[in-house]
């Protein structure tokens, strides 16, 4: 078993009141690990020392800064496979995802060094031609940085390196879920000689991650997580009028029409909800299909989710592994226990998945339902697991009103051979991305964020790293006159 303690200040210190919690291996069921339960105090000394790094840290020339984090990008790299395994271990997603997920962790690092000596200002032509003006970007300060369990690593470098080259520092507080990966970073960060007190780690649950919100040292928020508990980070920062990027849930549209290519639709579909056991947020769990290839569609999902190789998130060989923790095993089972009430018909799945190569590991089926209303709770609400509903449509305005009634507004997907019909429905999607003929694809130089109950914000490409900026607007007045003091100047 391994024992974590907390990273502050460039030390790894144990919780001043002792608190320590079990990380559970949701494919054996075994603790595996021991982590340190942070407290208010605990909070507060992780923000102290962020905050007493943080002038020298944005002192740093933005060519410095990005040589660290290109330096941090090299030695992820190099302990991608360990740090693979650790998440695997810790979430139970399977290894071929955790791989490639450790390298695009270190893309993101590249990426944003690459801005971080070139975070530019504007000269602006006034009315008044004797006042020169011009804008600059500045760090918040000290930024938290609050992420999920299905992806830690992406999630948290999804914000880590843009808040890091535009000079903040941070105290990041990863799910209880899921913090091994993140705990081990920290000493990749300490190999790369990143220096103490820029980044800065807490572990615990929901009173951990209050306090952190809450704490009035915190220049601003970035939050990975349910809707549920975004509300309750936007609203506790309303209080202190913090600013706050939220990137919450989805039940993303992916729209076949039948001029589609069957096949590439078909793994897109497939891609889109069983693809990191469903448990992504932009995943396709509302599949829109056209009648013309609803049957075809349809049989074919079926035959494919059936083949669908579940097992040891740690062997390659695995296509789809377990669901990150119980009480998430007990809401998606409860979702599926609701459509069937509801009256949505099953195709395939819908249970517990047993067999002597899962032991006690919490697999779900991959689970396919038809003929699925989009007023059903099925349809409506974020399961967040591998359930499938599929939505039959007649015509393109039929497909436009199902894909956007809907709370939630991060992603869509559209499957057509048509570029007409393409360029004609992404305006017309209420969503923060779409995609066309792929499904799931990232980029580093692509935004990501989302409307609606999906929140707002952006993360990755150059908006990524604005939005954790200030700018600053400054005048000088180079007239050498006065003016009259009770009328504004313009």
């Amino acid at each position: 078993m391994k024992p974590y303690e907390l990273f502050i200040g460039g030390t790894w210190v144990a919780p001043r009141a002792g608190g320590r919690f079990d990380a559970v291996n949701p494919f054996t069921g075994k603790t595996w690990a021991q982590l340190g339960e942070a407290d208010a105090s605990d909070v507060d000394a992780a923000v102290t020392a962020a905050a007493e790094a943080q002038p020298g840290w944005a002192a740093t020339n933005g060519a410095t800064r990005a040589l660290i984090l290109n330096r941090i990008a090299d030695v992820i790299v190099d302990h991608a496979s360990e740090m693979a395994v650790f998440e695997s271990t810790d979430n139970g997603k399977v290894i071929r995802e955790t791989s490639s997920q450790m390298l695009f962790a270190a893309r993101l690092f590249r990426f944003f060094a690459g801005y971080a000596d070139k975070l530019y200002g504007s000269v602006i032509p006034l009315d008044n031609p004797h006042v020169f003006d011009y804008t600059r970007r500045e760090p918040y300060g000290v930024i938290a940085l609050i992420t999920a369990w299905n992806s830690p690593i992406t999630l948290l470098c999804n914000k880590l390196p843009a808040a890091l080259a535009a000079g903040n520092t941070v105290v990041v507080k990863p799910s209880e879920h899921a913090s091994v990966s993140t705990l081990e970073l920290c000493r990749l960060l300490e190999k790369a000689e990143l220096p103490p007190g820029v980044v800065n780690v807490v572990t615990g649950a929901g009173d951990t991650g209050a306090a952190l919100v809450e704490h009035p040292g915190i220049a601003k928020i970035s939050f990975t997580g349910s809707p549920a508990v975004g509300r309750r980070i936007a609203a506790a920062a309303g209080q202190n009028l913090k600013p706050v990027t939220l990137e919450l849930g989805g039940k993303s549209p992916n729209i076949i029409f039948d001029d589609a290519d069957p096949e590439a639709a078909t793994v897109g579909a497939l891609a889109g909800i069983f693809g990191a056991t469903g448990q992504t947020c932009v995943a396709g769990s509302r599949l829109l299909v056209q009648r013309g290839l609803y049957e075809r569609i349809t049989e074919t999902l079926v035959e494919r989710a059936k083949a669908i190789r579940l097992g040891d998130p740690l062997d390659p060989a695995s296509e789809m592994g377990t669901v990150a923790n119980r009480p998430q095993l007990d809401r998606i089972m409860a979702a599926i226990e609701g459509a069937k009430s509801e009256g949505a018909r099953l195709l395939t799945g819908g249970g517990r998945a047993r067999g002597e190569a899962l032991g006690d590991g919490l697999f779900v089926e991959p689970t396919i339902f038809a003929d699925v209303r989009n007023d059903m709770t099925v349809a409506q609400t974020e399961i967040f697991g591998p359930v499938l509903s599929i939505l039959p449509f007649e015509e393109e305005e039929e497909a436009v009103r199902i894909a956007n009634d809907i709370p939630f507004g991060l992603a869509a997907g559209i499957w057509t051979r048509d570029i007409n019909r393409a360029m004609r429905l992404v305006p017309q999607m209420r969503t923060g991305g779409v995609w066309v003929n792929t499904y799931r694809m990232v980029a580093a130089q692509a935004p990501f964020g989302g409307t609606k109950e999906s929140g707002f914000g952006r993360e990755r490409g150059e908006q990524g790293i604005l939005d954790f900026t200030v700018q600053k607007n400054v005048m000088i007045d180079w007239s050498g006159t006065a003016s009259d003091p009770f009328a504004i100047k313009n």
